[in-house]
């Protein structure tokens, strides 16, 4: 026996963790290693009785291609103080495999540097997951489970479309996000969706919740104009990382708070704070139109994998043994659109108090340009005669103008 691997799994699930697991299991297993599985991730590494299972290969087959994770997960994150080597010593531990997104990553920066700083000969690879896909990965490269994710996101989006045309209504979807726009983004461009809402489209103005309201509003009005009484707007729950405790309170939701005394966000559907807002405002306007809440996020993150992260999750598996094999440590391991593998290292990618950098959707960039610029449907100020039907003010509701960007 060379030795022992170690996996755990942090944050919350993404679809192809399975098939990460199965992939490191399996091609280290060849090689004469044993691999441990750890649950609880990061909560259970440093404790006095870590519960873990040993991966053969037959297990590592069976839930290959399954949805969900084989190793229970958390949010866990340990302070440095917490950190000890017992564990890697006591059980030959050769490579620490760690599956998640940029707090699992900024984690595993710190303990690779924890180990590196007792000369405990240990590498340390992480496998970039989150179906945010805001990892600082190399351009063109998704982190897994996102595809997978938005390709359910694009099967409910467009019934929860069909339904909007007929029954004539529009519907306020949510999509998950921390901080980065990148699945609603997909989805909503994927779907023809009229409105797009994501924190990056405010790069030159405040983010607001009336702000929100008005760009939801500036879609139903333009397809009222054109004659549509029905539509779909997705926003990203990312905006909400951008504003401050007051101006959340302000929506008049009711939060229960934590013991900091914040909003608890997670407690309330972010689809009903955004559809209880355009209601009020659309009722103090006298527009008499129906619209409905749709919160997408949880049904995303456990399906089974679509075939795109059944193959990218197998190569970034595989390639963990490939940086393994080259002696590599403290690293991300990417696999580029022609399935070669690459080193990230963590040191390059974090900013200044250790954490890695979120990845957002680039404004500049030409898909980008292509969705905000010619595929939503909005006010422009070639609009504002006929939206007088409906607005009084109807220069308020101009897209552009909302943003700042003219």
């Amino acid at each position: 026996m060379k030795g022992n691997v170690l996996i755990l799994a942090g944050g919350g699930p993404a679809p192809g963790i399975n098939t990460v697991i199965s992939s490191v299991a399996k091609v280290f297993l060849r090689d004469g290693y044993k691999v441990i599985g750890l649950h609880d991730g990061y909560k259970n590494l440093f404790t006095e009785n870590p519960s873990t299972v040993e991966i053969d290969f037959e297990m590592a087959d069976i839930f290959f291609s399954m949805g969900g994770s084989v190793l229970r997960m958390s949010r866990y994150k340990p302070a440095d103080l917490e950190f000890k080597p017992d564990f890697f010593i006591k059980n030959n531990i050769k490579l620490l495999v760690t599956i998640g997104g940029d707090d699992t990553a900024s984690t595993a920066n710190r303990i690779s540097k924890f180990l590196v700083e007792r000369k405990i000969p240990i590498q340390n690879i992480h496998v970039p997951k989150t179906i945010d896909n805001d990892l600082p990965l190399p351009e063109g490269q998704p982190t897994f489970g996102y595809q997978s994710a938005k390709q359910e996101g694009v099967r409910i989006g467009r019934t929860i479309y069909e339904d909007a045309r007929t029954s004539a209504n529009w519907f306020v979807v949510s999509a998950m996000g921390r901080e980065a726009g990148h699945l609603a983004f997909g989805i909503g461009a994927a779907c023809h969706y009229p409105m797009i809402i994501i924190p990056e489209m405010f790069n030159k103005t405040k983010l607001t919740l009336d702000k929100i309201t008005k760009l939801i509003i500036s879609s139903i009005i333009k397809r009222k104009i054109l004659g549509i009484p029905y539509g779909c707007a997705i926003v990203s729950e990312g905006v909400f990382h951008f504003m401050s405790d007051e101006d959340i309170e302000s929506s008049g939701i009711q939060f229960t708070y934590d013991e900091h005394g914040h909003p608890e966000l997670g407690t309330v559907s972010k689809a009903h704070i955004y559809n209880m807002l355009l209601q009020i405002k659309l009722k103090q306007l006298g527009i008499n139109l129906k619209s409905r809440p749709v919160e997408m996020g949880y049904e995303l993150r456990c399906i089974a994998p679509t075939a795109y992260d059944l193959m990218y999750c197998s190569f970034l598996g595989i390639g963990v043994k490939t940086l393994f094999d080259k002696g590599l440590t403290g690293c991300v391991v990417t696999s580029d659109p022609s399935g070669d593998i690459h080193p990230l290292f963590l040191k390059d990618v974090e900013d200044s108090k250790g954490k890695v950098r979120t990845r957002m959707v680039r404004m500049d960039s030409q898909k980008a340009k292509m969705v905000f610029d010619d595929s939503l449907q909005y006010l422009y100020p070639e609009d504002m005669a006929e939206a007088k039907k409906y607005l009084k003010n109807p220069e308020e509701y101009q897209f552009r103008k909302i943003l700042n960007w003219d």
